[in-house]
């Protein structure tokens, strides 16, 4: 009897040092345990903060905060779609020239056929999806490197845009359709000088992201994990929802919250749940590690690989009809780089090159991160020449953080 009175002491005395300990756990340690999360944050801050200093203050214009989301909401797109490809251990170098056959694909029912522009969407995604199971047939199946399938892919597709336009660019299309990516979501309540609505909105989600995260603390504490000290966590919150309700106001100043702005928010929310909390999303971070033990796990490796290059191909779609409808035309020369920009974007924002590890989150950071520094050497007068090196080193280093910090681990 005393024995296991002793023994009870035993596990209440772990369970009270396990509570301790989480309770107490230093910010060095949460810090160096989410070192490419916060690294790259800080770094977003300060390249943010550094160009408002030298352009004096013409970055954080609402104008040109804008002008930043509209040039690069086709790149998120890809990024998001890119993550899944690269946590699985992939790439694909053809999302660029699928971009552009759909755009031109868009063009050619839209404008020469007169086809209705929703029909049109719809059947453009579906084109995309047919591209992402054509080359996911051969890389999961036939298992040829997705590196060759997709550098065939790049090729064939710039080629089969070049055939769809006769080398010349289509145009316009519907006011309707231009209004994916140009258009605003309405105020409805018809404020003077600021779009009351976006306001509202930056509020609304001010308190959704507040609870969710006391939700998940108290979660944490529930099952005794690793949680931030109270007064960090606190002053995190107080940061993120001054960053959401600065952010909103400054486009309630200009003409409110883009369209294509929703679309990246529904984009990000989905793919986030599916990644962090769906069986499926286990799966695809498995494959990555380790396809072999994926495999004798239960995984059907064959079938996952093949259905997140279906992904991409949908994606790579709606990347190119976003950018049509920017653009205002389908050109030949649509979506050259993208591929790179959503490359990078997804390995400065912490993906690893060797798959199994990276974040939808992480993927936006890293492409917001690109798009700050397009934007800031654009308006500080940067030839392109320049831009693309400085682009390349940075590319380069984030990698090189990558192993660094692996090996150290």
């Amino acid at each position: 009897m005393s024995g296991k009175v002793l023994d009870s002491n035993i596990t209440m005395d772990r369970a009270e040092d396990l509570k301790s300990k989480t309770k107490n756990i230093s910010l060095k340690e949460m810090f160096k345990s989410n070192i490419r999360q916060y690294g790259m944050i800080l770094a977003l801050l300060a390249i943010m903060v550094f160009f408002q200093i030298i352009t004096d203050g013409v970055l954080f214009q609402p104008l040109n905060i804008t002008n930043m989301i509209l040039q690069n909401s086709y790149i998120l797109i890809l990024a998001i779609g890119m993550l899944l490809v690269i946590v699985a251990f992939h790439i694909d170098l053809s999302v660029g020239s699928i971009a552009a056959f759909v755009g031109a694909i868009s063009a050619i029912l839209i404008v020469n056929m007169k086809v209705h522009f929703l029909i049109a969407i719809l059947a453009s995604l579906l084109v995309g999806a047919l591209i992402g199971a054509f080359q996911g047939l051969w890389i999961s199946y036939v298992k040829i490197p997705a590196f060759i399938v997709t550098l065939g892919g790049m090729l064939m597709f710039r080629g089969f845009t070049m055939v769809a336009l006769g080398g010349r660019s289509l145009a316009p299309f519907p006011k309707e359709f231009q209004l994916i990516s140009s258009g605003f979501i309405p105020d409805f309540f018809k404020g003077n000088g600021i779009h009351i609505t976006t306001v509202l909105i930056g509020i609304i989600l001010s308190a959704l992201f507040v609870y969710s995260e006391f939700s998940n603390r108290k979660t944490q504490q529930k099952y005794e994990l690793e949680v931030l000290p109270l007064n960090f966590f606190i002053v995190k919150q107080l940061l993120v929802v001054f960053i959401i309700n600065w952010f909103t106001v400054t486009l309630a100043t200009y003409e409110g919250i883009p369209n294509v702005l929703v679309l990246l928010f529904a984009l990000i929310a989905v793919y986030t749940f599916i990644t962090k909390k769906t069986v499926l999303g286990r799966h695809i971070y498995a494959l990555g590690g380790n396809e072999k033990a994926a495999s004798l796990s239960g995984v059907k490796t064959k079938k996952l690989v093949f259905w997140v290059f279906v992904n991409m191909g949908v994606m790579a779609a709606l990347s190119g009809i976003v950018f049509a409808a920017r653009l205002n035309a389908a050109t030949p020369k649509a979506g050259t780089m993208f591929e790179l920009d959503a490359i990078a974007a997804c390995f400065i924002g912490g993906a690893s090159t060797s798959g199994g590890k990276g974040t939808i989150i992480g993927a936006i950071i890293g492409g917001l991160f690109m798009g700050v520094l397009n934007n800031g050497m654009s308006l500080v007068g940067l030839g392109i020449d320049w831009q693309q090196g400085i682009k390349g080193a940075v590319l380069l280093l984030a990698v090189a953080f990558d192993l660094m910090t692996k090996s150290k681990s």
